[in-house]
Order: C-alpha cells, then structure tokens, then sequence
C-alpha cells in the first residue's frame, strides 16, 4: 500500500490515470507509483561525486516535547484545512518512549468525534506489511522458515519457477520475486466479496516476468503469499498469529487484522472520506490480500511497534525478535541501481541527511500513512490521514510532515555536488531520454493497457538536466535532475538522486529516490512508445468514429437533396458492412477502455461480482476485432477494384489499418481473451 505515489495496490500508471488509485504502498495517481518517503535535504552523492560540506547544526538537540507538540500543532491544522482532509494522528517516540501522540481533526465528521492517538483505529494500509515480515522473521529465526529455500517449500500449491529458478522468502520480502501486479479484488466494499487468504492466492497466480532477485517490482500478492505461509508454518491463522505473538507482547490492544473487525472496535474506527468537505463516509475497505494491507490500527499502538523495532525486538520486557533478527532485517539490503536506497527485509531504505533511515509507507482509497525509523537516533515517526483530499493531496501531509520533522530535528551534513562537464551532462541526458515502463505492472493480462497509457518519459533540457514529469514535487511541477556522476542524477530542490543503468552503451533502466527500492522503470519497446502506441490507439478509434458519424450525416444529406445511394453491388455490400463493422469496433474497444477507466477510479469495481462483465467485454472484443479487420480488409479489396474516387480508395485503406492496429492492440495489451484474472 504504497505510493508510484506507490500505493497498495495502486501502481504507478494506476495512479497516473486515476487520483483514487496507489499500489497499499507506491502511489505514487497524478505521480508514479511511489513509497511514501520524506523529501530529503539534499543526501550525500556518492564518493566519486565532488562536493563540499556545508556547516549544519548538532543533530536533534532541538527534539524534545514541548518544542514538537508546538511545530505539530503549527502544521496539523493549516495542513487538514488546506489539502480538505477531515482528520490524522501523529505518534513520535524516541529512545524507547512515546515522546509525542496526537490526534488532529475529525474521526467522524456527522458527530464531530475528534481524533484520539489511543482510541482511533486508521487504516494503515501498506504498512500492514511490517507486521507479515516481522512474522516471517520471527518463523525465521525459530527454525520454521528459510530465507532462501524454494517458496513452494513452504506451500500447497506451486508457484512456478523462472528460466528454472524459484521464488525464495528472501525475493519475496525485497519486491523481487518477478511477479507482475495483481489488482483484481484487491479492496472491496462489501464484506461478503472478502474470500479466505488460501482460496484468494490459489485463484489465480500472477504471470513470472522477471528472473527472481534480478527487478525490484512492489507486489501485494507476494507479500500475502508470505502471510499464507506464516499461517502454514505456524499453525494459526494469519490474523490469529499476528495478534498472539506480535500485538499482545506490544500491548497493541487496539489492533486487528481481522476482517470483519472485532466487534468491540468497530466503533472506534475513523470513517474514511474522500474529502472532508463532501463530507460523505466511505464504505469499510476489505482487502482480499489481507497480509498485504487489512491492518486497523491506533496511533498509539503503532508507537508501540515502532519502540519494539528501534529496540531491535525488545518493548519492555516483552520481546518480537532477537537483536540479531532484528539488525537481520533493518540492515540486509537488496540493491536496486546503485548506488540508489534499497529494500530491506520489508523495509525501504530512506537515509535522510546522512541519518541512516528505514520506512515504509501505505495507501487505501481512503487512508493515507507513513512510518519512518532512524536506529541510529532511536526515533520514530507514524503519521496516518484518513481522506483522499482534494485532488489526493493527503500525501502532502505525510510527506511533507515527514520532510519538515527530518528537516528540522535531524539536520546533517548536506553535500552541493558539482556535478560533471556540460557536454558529457547533454551526452548522458540524451541517452537516458525516451519512454519507459514501470516494473511494476500488468504484463500479461487486459491491465496492461493501463500502462501502455501511462508510460513515465524522460525529457532532456538544453541545460543538460533532465525531467521526469511522473516524479513531480509537491507542487505537481517535475523535479530537475542534475548530473553528479557519470548516469547519476540529483534533483536540485529535495536531493533525490536518479540513476540508470547503462548496457552495451545503452540506457535500459533507471530508476529514483524515493522508489528505487521498490519498481525501476525499463525502456520501452519501439511499438509502446507513446508516439507510436497512442497514435496507433486513438488514431486508429477517430478513423472509425469518422465512419461512424459519417453514416447517418450522409443518410441525412441525401434525403435532404433526394439523392440515391449511388453504390450497388459488392461496393454496396461492402460499403454498409464496413460501417458496421467501424460501429461495432469502436463500441466494444470503447467499452473496454471505459471499463478499465472506471475500475481505476472505483476499486471496488474490480471485485469478483465484476467478472461476468470483464469476461462478457474480453469475449466480445475476442469476436469483434478479428471479424472487424477481415470487414475492413474485405472492403478495401473491393474498393480498390471499383471504379471509385482516390479519397474513397484512401480512406478503405485508412480503416482496413485502423482495424489491424486494433486487433493488434487487442492481442498486445492482452484485451482479447476469455478469463476476468487481472
């Protein structure tokens, strides 16, 4: 659940098209799918980087009670009034204690129920997953589990190997297992839709696209297959174990994976909301991958948690792993492009200003939150939202809280890299311009149109920077990434840094802070472009729809002036048939496309009750397109035999390609087919 933005399950090109989706973690939807992460101040480059130090104050010497509830309460409130967000919680410990906890607006706007820290249950989202890797981690350290041994070990069914090589925990719990994104029935509104975690995983397994351990690519579906096998591994059901051996040694009194919720808690959940000023509940979201994301939670509770993994397992007296697994977790890194942040085991690196830092961050439609961790400074920071905000702008809060706490209790050594010569800067930016895809996408089912509509480009400036508008700023304007290093970018206001991969003197991938440690962006093939794909797409739909129009405008015209229909014979039959088949195209690739639009901006549209009309649409177009094209075909043989005008000539042409371009589309994107797995 995580944020490009990369959400729970929300990808990027998800939440490039539509505001309401995320990836439970990157969603990063007018941005990539990103994790939620403070904007740093500027990270040190790497050593072959020139830079110079530049003089800051002592770190978090300014961090104490008073001083934060102060900074908080200047930014809480201004914060909910302007993104229109009805209500968040704040927790910050600090050296094995709570040093601060505090609820800011409404948990209910129709009573006016305030937010409490100890009382209020949010929906944390893809921060749920902490909880299913500290479990495995736990299984880990008793012997039950291996990171490294084949994942079907440890399950029922099989999941199927890559080039021959299998799915290890340790893949699974660094994003790299090579699955492609899983969205079907990933929240629904209605309990009745929620399926128990075995049949959910045994559905349907997402396709293998990648070598296991090879590319970083965010996936639900993996994460609840590790919940699966902790159930299997423990004995207990997943929710059960969680809540017996982490939530009760934490004292995590207010917390529950269950679905339904626990009876006597479901009055302490805060509503979810889209904006505070539309002011209208929304439905409980259920979370078929439960491991991946059906946390309810209390701020309180999360400060617990947060304790326990600063403490490396100890809360107390109590104690969820030993040190060793605990350092074990925090500090095994999976690289992604060096010398980038990587994923941890289940969490993201998100070193800030030189103070070494583990998150991770989650979205639902409705609920928005982030949880970072400094070890070396025993401090911890939760902030959770429970509205979209106006246009989504509730990661404003999270993010820019985050940012604005770092900034100012954890200042360091900033380092202003040089950078390299102007001409190798315009060199390297060529190289790295062009379209890419996300890692973290549908590859072999009808949502992989998504994607090919929401590629992520890379522009080259006169200046030798370059912009990727899919990684904007808060402000929605793209950051500019300067060249410090040969392939290695620094975005000149947060210092983000942007790295590429370089192949037989080739750019074929890169990725950026904050999401490198989860999804890399890949280069696009000729054909996905956007200036091939999308002309192909829409202009292939605005041919038909010109035939279309053009049917009854000139019926129309010819009973105006009582002109007949000229044509006779096969022009005839071909003329009328052609137009049938341009309606019939255009309406069920129109369909279509309207239906993966709506899907993305109602997720609970992609619940298992939609199947009949995703399997109804796939097999009209599996019939359409194909009898489409040979129409189309069939009529330019028969024009371009007649005796008829050049344009008519043309324009048989014009549509014959108009309907291979679509039946090709139909194959590629994976549109054509039978089943409603996606």
């Amino acid at each position: 659940m995580k944020s490009p933005i990369t959400r729970f399950g929300v990808p990027a090109a998800l939440l490039t098209l539509a505001m309401s989706m995320s990836a439970l973690a990157a969603g990063p939807v007018g941005q990539a799918p990103t994790p939620p992460k403070a904007e740093p101040a500027l990270p040190a480059p790497p050593t072959d980087a020139t830079a110079v130090a530049v003089p800051v104050p002592a770190s978090n010497e300014r961090l104490n009670a008073a001083d934060l509830e102060a900074w908080v309460d200047g930014f809480m409130p201004y914060a909910l009034e302007q993104t229109d967000v009805a209500g968040s919680v704040v927790v910050v410990v600090k050296d094995g204690k709570v040093l601060f906890q505090k609820g800011y607006g409404y948990s209910d706007l129709a009573t006016r129920k305030p937010v409490d820290p100890a009382q209020t249950l949010f929906r944390p989202g893809s921060v749920s997953k902490l909880f299913t890797w500290t479990a495995v981690m736990q299984l880990v350290e008793q012997g039950k589990l291996d990171l490294d041994k084949d994942i079907n070990t440890y399950l029922d069914f099989k999941i199927p190997p890559y080039d021959g090589k299998p799915v290890t925990l340790r893949n699974v719990m660094t994003h790299t297992s090579g699955m492609e994104e899983a969205i079907r029935g990933l929240i629904a509104n209605d309990e009745g839709e929620i399926a128990p975690l075995e049949a959910t995983l045994k559905h349907w397994i997402p396709a293998r696209i990648y070598a296991p351990g090879s590319t970083p690519a965010y996936s639900n579906y993996a994460t609840a297959l590790a919940g699966y096998i902790v159930q299997r591994a423990s004995g207990e059901p997943f929710e059960q174990y969680v809540a017996n051996h982490i939530f009760k040694p934490l004292q995590m009194q207010h917390s529950s994976f269950s679905q339904p919720l626990e009876k006597h808690l479901q009055p302490m959940v805060s509503k979810g909301y889209k904006t505070a000023s539309d002011g209208k509940p929304q439905p409980y979201e259920y979370i078929n991958l439960a491991p991946a994301g059906s946390l309810a939670s209390t701020g309180a509770d999360m400060g617990n948690f947060m304790i326990a993994h600063l403490n490396n397992g100890a809360f107390g007296d109590a104690r969820i792993l030993s040190e060793a697994t605990a350092r074990q977790m925090h500090e095994t890194g999976q690289d992604s492009i060096k010398p980038l942040n990587r994923m941890m085991l289940g969490f993201y690196e998100t070193t800030i200003n030189g103070h070494r830092a583990i998150a991770h961050g989650g979205d639902t439609q409705w609920f928005h939150s982030d949880l970072q961790l400094f070890p070396d400074d025993g401090i911890g920071i939760y902030v959770s939202a429970n509205s979209a905000g106006k246009d989504g702008s509730a990661r404003l809060i999270r993010d820019g809280l985050v940012t604005g706490f770092v900034n100012r209790y954890l200042p360091g050594p900033s380092n202003i890299a040089k950078g390299i010569d102007e001409a190798t800067a315009k060199e390297h930016a060529q190289m790295i311009a062009g379209a890419y895809n996300s890692s973290r996408r549908a590859d072999s089912n009808f949502m992989n149109l998504v994607y090919m509509l929401g590629q992520t480009k890379v522009t080259a400036n006169e200046d030798g920077t370059i912009s990727v508008p899919m990684l904007a700023g808060y402000s929605g304007a793209p950051k500019k990434w300067r060249e410090i290093a040969p392939f290695l970018w620094q975005d000149t206001g947060s210092g983000d840094r942007l790295a590429a991969e370089v192949v037989d003197g080739r750019v074929v991938r890169f990725s950026a802070e904050p999401i490198a440690s989860i999804m890399v962006f890949q280069r696009a093939a000729w054909w996905q472009t956007p200036g091939v794909f999308l002309t192909m797409l829409f202009g292939s739909l605005a041919a038909l729809l010109f035939t279309v129009l053009a049917w009854p405008v000139s019926a129309m015209v010819r009973r105006h002036y009582g002109a007949r229909y000229a044509l006779t014979g096969d022009d005839a039959r071909a003329h009328r048939w052609v137009r049938i088949a341009s309606l019939a195209v255009l309406v069920s690739m129109g369909a279509m496309i309207g239906m993966v639009f709506a899907m993305m901006s109602d997720l609970s549209m992609m619940s298992p009750s939609s199947d009949v009309y995703v399997i109804a649409l796939r097999v009209l177009l599996t019939i359409i397109l194909p009898l489409g094209a040979l129409i189309a075909l069939w009529n330019a043989w028969v024009v371009l035999r007649s005796r008829r005008s050049w344009w008519a000539k043309l324009w048989s042409i014009v549509l014959a390609a108009a309907c291979l371009s679509l039946l090709w589309i139909g194959f590629a994107t994976h549109l054509i087919g039978f089943s409603a797995n996606y």
